[in-house]
Protein backbone atom coordinates (compact mmCIF):
# COMPACT_ATOMS: atom_id res chain seq x y z
CA UNK A 1 0.00 0.00 0.00
CA UNK A 2 1.57 3.61 -0.69
CA UNK A 3 0.96 6.63 0.78
CA UNK A 4 0.00 7.94 -3.11
CA UNK A 5 -2.97 5.94 -3.44
CA UNK A 6 -6.46 7.73 -3.44
CA UNK A 7 -9.81 7.44 -3.78
CA UNK A 8 -10.43 6.79 -7.55
CA UNK A 9 -7.45 3.82 -6.98
CA UNK A 10 -10.19 1.69 -8.10
CA UNK A 11 -9.43 -1.69 -5.64
CA UNK A 12 -12.46 -3.75 -5.37
CA UNK A 13 -10.40 -6.86 -4.23
CA UNK A 14 -9.91 -5.41 -0.62
CA UNK A 15 -9.48 -7.94 1.90
CA UNK A 16 -9.67 -5.92 4.99
CA UNK A 17 -12.61 -7.80 7.12
CA UNK A 18 -11.63 -11.53 6.07
CA UNK A 19 -8.15 -10.92 7.88
CA UNK A 20 -10.63 -9.39 10.91
CA UNK A 21 -12.53 -12.60 10.62
CA UNK A 22 -9.39 -14.94 10.52
CA UNK A 23 -8.44 -12.93 13.78
CA UNK A 24 -11.59 -12.89 15.78
CA UNK A 25 -12.44 -16.94 14.66
CA UNK A 26 -9.14 -17.48 16.27
CA UNK A 27 -10.26 -16.35 19.62
CA UNK A 28 -12.46 -18.57 22.02
CA UNK A 29 -15.98 -17.43 21.56
CA UNK A 30 -17.56 -15.08 24.14
CA UNK A 31 -21.49 -14.65 25.11
CA UNK A 32 -23.10 -11.86 23.48
CA UNK A 33 -26.39 -10.27 24.41
CA UNK A 34 -28.60 -9.79 21.22
CA UNK A 35 -31.43 -7.58 22.45
CA UNK A 36 -34.98 -7.65 20.96
CA UNK A 37 -33.62 -10.41 18.06
CA UNK A 38 -37.23 -10.16 16.49
CA UNK A 39 -36.24 -9.53 12.41
CA UNK A 40 -35.29 -12.27 10.21
CA UNK A 41 -32.15 -10.15 9.80
CA UNK A 42 -31.20 -9.95 13.30
CA UNK A 43 -31.82 -13.97 13.98
CA UNK A 44 -30.05 -14.53 10.98
CA UNK A 45 -26.70 -12.80 11.69
CA UNK A 46 -27.15 -13.93 15.30
CA UNK A 47 -27.23 -17.72 13.92
CA UNK A 48 -24.79 -17.34 11.57
CA UNK A 49 -22.08 -16.06 14.32
CA UNK A 50 -23.32 -18.62 16.78
CA UNK A 51 -22.65 -21.39 13.94
CA UNK A 52 -19.03 -19.91 13.06
CA UNK A 53 -18.06 -19.96 16.24
CA UNK A 54 -17.82 -16.58 16.61
CA UNK A 55 -20.11 -15.62 19.66
CA UNK A 56 -22.01 -17.64 22.07
CA UNK A 57 -25.56 -15.85 21.44
CA UNK A 58 -27.73 -14.82 24.22
CA UNK A 59 -31.14 -13.84 22.46
CA UNK A 60 -33.76 -11.90 24.84
CA UNK A 61 -37.11 -11.04 23.54
CA UNK A 62 -40.19 -13.09 23.33
CA UNK A 63 -39.72 -16.57 22.99
CA UNK A 64 -42.56 -17.46 21.17
CA UNK A 65 -41.92 -14.63 18.97
CA UNK A 66 -38.42 -15.92 18.25
CA UNK A 67 -39.16 -19.34 18.09
CA UNK A 68 -41.89 -18.59 15.55
CA UNK A 69 -39.23 -16.69 13.27
CA UNK A 70 -36.33 -18.95 13.66
CA UNK A 71 -38.59 -21.94 11.93
CA UNK A 72 -39.61 -18.87 9.00
CA UNK A 73 -36.01 -18.71 8.52
CA UNK A 74 -35.48 -22.03 8.73
CA UNK A 75 -32.92 -21.80 11.51
CA UNK A 76 -31.92 -24.12 14.39
CA UNK A 77 -31.37 -21.79 17.71
CA UNK A 78 -29.98 -24.81 19.36
CA UNK A 79 -26.76 -22.98 19.54
CA UNK A 80 -28.40 -20.15 21.19
CA UNK A 81 -29.90 -19.26 24.87
CA UNK A 82 -33.57 -17.75 24.99
CA UNK A 83 -34.31 -15.53 27.51
CA UNK A 84 -37.78 -14.74 27.76
CA UNK A 85 -38.19 -10.91 27.90
CA UNK A 86 -41.81 -9.11 27.10
CA UNK A 87 -40.63 -6.09 25.30
CA UNK A 88 -37.73 -4.33 24.08
CA UNK A 89 -37.15 -2.03 26.70
CA UNK A 90 -36.94 -5.08 29.33
CA UNK A 91 -34.80 -7.19 27.05
CA UNK A 92 -32.33 -3.56 27.03
CA UNK A 93 -32.60 -3.22 30.68
CA UNK A 94 -31.81 -6.98 30.65
CA UNK A 95 -29.00 -6.95 28.79
CA UNK A 96 -26.86 -4.22 31.22
CA UNK A 97 -27.72 -6.90 33.64
CA UNK A 98 -26.00 -9.30 31.79
CA UNK A 99 -22.88 -7.18 31.86
CA UNK A 100 -22.77 -6.35 35.49
CA UNK A 101 -23.28 -10.27 36.39
CA UNK A 102 -20.42 -11.00 34.00
CA UNK A 103 -22.55 -13.21 31.91
CA UNK A 104 -22.19 -11.40 28.91
CA UNK A 105 -18.91 -9.56 26.89
CA UNK A 106 -20.68 -7.68 24.32
CA UNK A 107 -24.33 -6.14 23.50
CA UNK A 108 -25.84 -6.93 20.06
CA UNK A 109 -28.67 -4.54 19.18
CA UNK A 110 -31.32 -6.22 17.62
CA UNK A 111 -34.44 -4.74 16.19
CA UNK A 112 -35.11 -1.65 18.72
CA UNK A 113 -34.50 2.23 18.31
CA UNK A 114 -31.12 2.97 19.08
CA UNK A 115 -32.02 5.58 21.89
CA UNK A 116 -33.90 2.47 23.88
CA UNK A 117 -31.13 0.71 24.16
CA UNK A 118 -28.75 3.25 25.00
CA UNK A 119 -31.22 4.90 27.63
CA UNK A 120 -30.70 1.16 29.35
CA UNK A 121 -26.65 1.74 28.69
CA UNK A 122 -25.98 5.05 29.62
CA UNK A 123 -28.58 5.10 33.26
CA UNK A 124 -26.25 6.81 36.12
CA UNK A 125 -26.82 4.33 38.72
CA UNK A 126 -27.29 0.66 37.02
CA UNK A 127 -25.93 1.37 33.37
CA UNK A 128 -22.62 0.88 31.65
CA UNK A 129 -20.95 4.38 31.59
CA UNK A 130 -17.03 4.72 32.28
CA UNK A 131 -15.29 8.11 32.47
CA UNK A 132 -15.34 8.60 28.59
CA UNK A 133 -18.48 9.27 26.83
CA UNK A 134 -19.67 6.78 24.54
CA UNK A 135 -19.49 7.28 20.53
CA UNK A 136 -20.26 5.37 17.55
CA UNK A 137 -17.81 4.26 14.62
CA UNK A 138 -18.11 2.99 11.08
CA UNK A 139 -15.68 0.97 9.68
CA UNK A 140 -15.73 0.68 6.01
CA UNK A 141 -14.11 -0.88 2.94
CA UNK A 142 -14.66 1.55 0.63
CA UNK A 143 -13.52 -0.51 -2.86
CA UNK A 144 -12.15 2.93 -4.44
CA UNK A 145 -9.86 3.42 -1.61
CA UNK A 146 -6.47 1.56 -0.58
CA UNK A 147 -6.98 1.59 3.01
CA UNK A 148 -9.87 1.02 5.49
CA UNK A 149 -11.64 4.19 6.52
CA UNK A 150 -13.12 4.78 10.10
CA UNK A 151 -15.87 7.09 10.19
CA UNK A 152 -16.96 8.63 13.56
CA UNK A 153 -19.87 9.70 15.06
CA UNK A 154 -22.70 9.76 12.71
CA UNK A 155 -25.25 7.56 15.03
CA UNK A 156 -24.59 8.68 19.15
CA UNK A 157 -23.52 12.28 19.71
CA UNK A 158 -25.62 14.70 17.79
CA UNK A 159 -23.80 18.07 18.20
CA UNK A 160 -20.52 17.19 19.44
CA UNK A 161 -18.96 20.27 21.60
CA UNK A 162 -14.90 19.86 21.70
CA UNK A 163 -14.92 17.90 25.04
CA UNK A 164 -17.02 15.44 23.61
CA UNK A 165 -14.89 14.93 20.54
CA UNK A 166 -11.51 14.41 22.51
CA UNK A 167 -13.61 10.87 23.92
CA UNK A 168 -15.08 10.64 20.37
CA UNK A 169 -11.05 11.00 18.76
CA UNK A 170 -9.57 8.87 21.51
CA UNK A 171 -12.55 5.75 21.07
CA UNK A 172 -12.06 6.05 17.56
CA UNK A 173 -8.02 5.94 17.75
CA UNK A 174 -8.51 2.73 20.20
CA UNK A 175 -10.70 0.87 17.85
CA UNK A 176 -7.86 1.69 15.08
CA UNK A 177 -5.19 0.17 17.21
CA UNK A 178 -7.21 -2.92 17.74
CA UNK A 179 -7.24 -3.13 13.82
CA UNK A 180 -3.82 -3.05 13.56
CA UNK A 181 -3.16 0.86 12.70
CA UNK A 182 -0.67 1.41 15.00
CA UNK A 183 -0.90 5.05 14.67
CA UNK A 184 -3.97 6.17 12.84
CA UNK A 185 -3.86 9.14 10.58
CA UNK A 186 -6.90 11.22 11.79
CA UNK A 187 -8.36 13.87 9.80
CA UNK A 188 -11.28 16.49 11.76
CA UNK A 189 -13.90 17.52 9.05
CA UNK A 190 -15.04 20.53 8.54
CA UNK A 191 -16.70 22.28 5.10
CA UNK A 192 -13.38 24.17 4.52
CA UNK A 193 -9.59 23.33 5.34
CA UNK A 194 -9.03 26.91 6.58
CA UNK A 195 -9.69 27.99 10.38
CA UNK A 196 -12.82 30.34 10.44
CA UNK A 197 -14.92 32.05 13.13
CA UNK A 198 -17.55 31.65 10.88
CA UNK A 199 -17.39 28.01 10.92
CA UNK A 200 -17.27 26.76 14.58
CA UNK A 201 -16.43 23.01 13.35
CA UNK A 202 -13.08 24.38 12.04
CA UNK A 203 -11.85 25.98 15.74
CA UNK A 204 -12.57 23.04 17.04
CA UNK A 205 -10.65 20.77 14.49
CA UNK A 206 -7.82 23.11 14.74
CA UNK A 207 -7.55 22.99 18.93
CA UNK A 208 -7.87 18.52 18.55
CA UNK A 209 -5.22 18.85 16.37
CA UNK A 210 -3.06 21.65 18.26
CA UNK A 211 -3.85 19.26 21.63
CA UNK A 212 -2.66 16.41 19.67
CA UNK A 213 0.77 18.19 18.94
CA UNK A 214 1.41 18.78 22.54
CA UNK A 215 0.38 15.12 23.98
CA UNK A 216 -2.78 15.54 25.06
CA UNK A 217 -4.14 13.20 22.39
CA UNK A 218 -1.63 10.12 21.85
CA UNK A 219 -1.40 7.40 19.36
CA UNK A 220 -2.49 8.84 16.49
CA UNK A 221 -1.52 11.75 13.92
CA UNK A 222 -4.42 14.61 13.83
CA UNK A 223 -5.17 17.26 11.51
CA UNK A 224 -7.67 19.12 10.95
CA UNK A 225 -9.98 21.56 9.70
CA UNK A 226 -9.87 19.23 6.52
CA UNK A 227 -12.30 19.40 3.73
CA UNK A 228 -13.22 15.52 2.99
CA UNK A 229 -11.67 15.83 -0.77
CA UNK A 230 -8.70 17.05 0.50
CA UNK A 231 -8.55 14.29 3.47
CA UNK A 232 -9.07 11.04 1.38
CA UNK A 233 -7.41 12.42 -1.90
CA UNK A 234 -3.74 13.54 -2.72
CA UNK A 235 -4.56 15.21 -5.65
CA UNK A 236 -7.15 17.77 -4.01
CA UNK A 237 -4.62 18.31 -0.73
CA UNK A 238 -1.80 19.02 -3.63
CA UNK A 239 -4.14 21.64 -5.46
CA UNK A 240 -4.63 23.47 -2.46
CA UNK A 241 -1.06 22.92 -1.06
CA UNK A 242 -1.75 21.63 1.73
CA UNK A 243 1.10 20.29 4.08
CA UNK A 244 0.09 17.60 6.02
CA UNK A 245 0.87 14.12 7.58
CA UNK A 246 -2.32 13.31 7.25
CA UNK A 247 -4.11 15.19 4.27
CA UNK A 248 -5.08 12.65 1.44
CA UNK A 249 -4.28 9.48 3.76
CA UNK A 250 -6.62 9.55 6.79
CA UNK A 251 -7.55 6.13 8.33
CA UNK A 252 -10.48 7.95 10.86
CA UNK A 253 -12.40 10.60 9.63
CA UNK A 254 -13.75 12.68 12.49
CA UNK A 255 -16.96 14.63 11.23
CA UNK A 256 -19.07 17.86 13.03
CA UNK A 257 -21.52 16.30 13.90
CA UNK A 258 -23.98 13.49 13.88
CA UNK A 259 -26.11 14.29 10.63
CA UNK A 260 -22.56 14.85 8.26
CA UNK A 261 -21.27 11.68 9.87
CA UNK A 262 -24.34 9.49 8.94
CA UNK A 263 -24.86 11.03 5.61
CA UNK A 264 -21.34 10.36 4.64
CA UNK A 265 -21.58 6.68 6.03
CA UNK A 266 -24.53 5.50 4.46
CA UNK A 267 -23.25 7.29 0.83
CA UNK A 268 -20.14 5.13 0.71
CA UNK A 269 -22.19 1.84 1.50
CA UNK A 270 -24.84 2.44 -1.17
CA UNK A 271 -22.74 4.56 -3.10
CA UNK A 272 -19.83 3.41 -3.57
CA UNK A 273 -20.56 -0.09 -2.81
CA UNK A 274 -18.44 -0.06 0.38
CA UNK A 275 -18.84 -2.71 3.46
CA UNK A 276 -19.56 -1.89 6.61
CA UNK A 277 -19.39 -2.14 10.18
CA UNK A 278 -20.58 -0.28 13.07
CA UNK A 279 -19.55 -0.07 16.95
CA UNK A 280 -20.30 1.92 19.91
CA UNK A 281 -16.99 2.38 22.47
CA UNK A 282 -16.89 3.86 25.59
CA UNK A 283 -19.21 1.72 27.86
CA UNK A 284 -18.04 -1.20 30.32
CA UNK A 285 -18.31 -3.52 27.15
CA UNK A 286 -18.41 -3.05 23.21
CA UNK A 287 -22.18 -2.55 21.74
CA UNK A 288 -22.38 -4.17 18.07
CA UNK A 289 -24.92 -1.44 17.19
CA UNK A 290 -26.14 -1.41 13.10
CA UNK A 291 -29.10 0.47 11.23
CA UNK A 292 -32.09 -1.44 11.27
CA UNK A 293 -31.93 -0.99 7.44
CA UNK A 294 -28.26 -2.67 7.63
CA UNK A 295 -27.31 -6.63 5.79
CA UNK A 296 -26.83 -9.48 7.47
CA UNK A 297 -23.48 -9.40 6.47
CA UNK A 298 -22.65 -5.49 8.02
CA UNK A 299 -24.15 -7.51 11.57
CA UNK A 300 -21.99 -9.95 11.06
CA UNK A 301 -19.08 -7.52 10.10
CA UNK A 302 -20.02 -5.50 13.17
CA UNK A 303 -19.51 -8.50 15.53
CA UNK A 304 -16.49 -9.08 14.09
CA UNK A 305 -15.34 -5.86 15.62
CA UNK A 306 -16.72 -6.30 18.62
CA UNK A 307 -15.32 -9.67 19.47
CA UNK A 308 -12.01 -8.05 19.02
CA UNK A 309 -12.54 -5.30 20.76
CA UNK A 310 -13.90 -7.32 23.26
CA UNK A 311 -10.79 -9.42 23.55
CA UNK A 312 -8.63 -5.98 23.63
CA UNK A 313 -10.45 -4.52 26.76
CA UNK A 314 -9.90 -8.22 28.08
CA UNK A 315 -6.24 -8.59 27.77
CA UNK A 316 -5.90 -4.53 28.74
CA UNK A 317 -5.02 -3.46 25.66
CA UNK A 318 -7.87 -0.66 24.84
Amino acid sequence: MQDGETLGTVNASHHWFDDLLSRASALPAVSVAVVYPCSPVVLNAAVDVAEDGLLHPVLLGPEETIRSLAAECGRDLSLCKIVCCPDAKAASEYAVQLVHDGTVSLIMKGALHTDMLLHAVLQHENGLRTGRRVSHVFVMDVPAYPRPLLVTDGVVNIAPDLACKVDILRNAVALAHTLGLNIPKVAVLSAVETVTAALPSTIDAAALSKMADRGQITGALVDGPLAFDNAINMDAAREKEIVSPVAGQADVLLVPDIEAGNMLAKQLTFLAGADAAGIVLGAKVPIILTSRADSERARVLSCVLGRLVAEDQATGQS
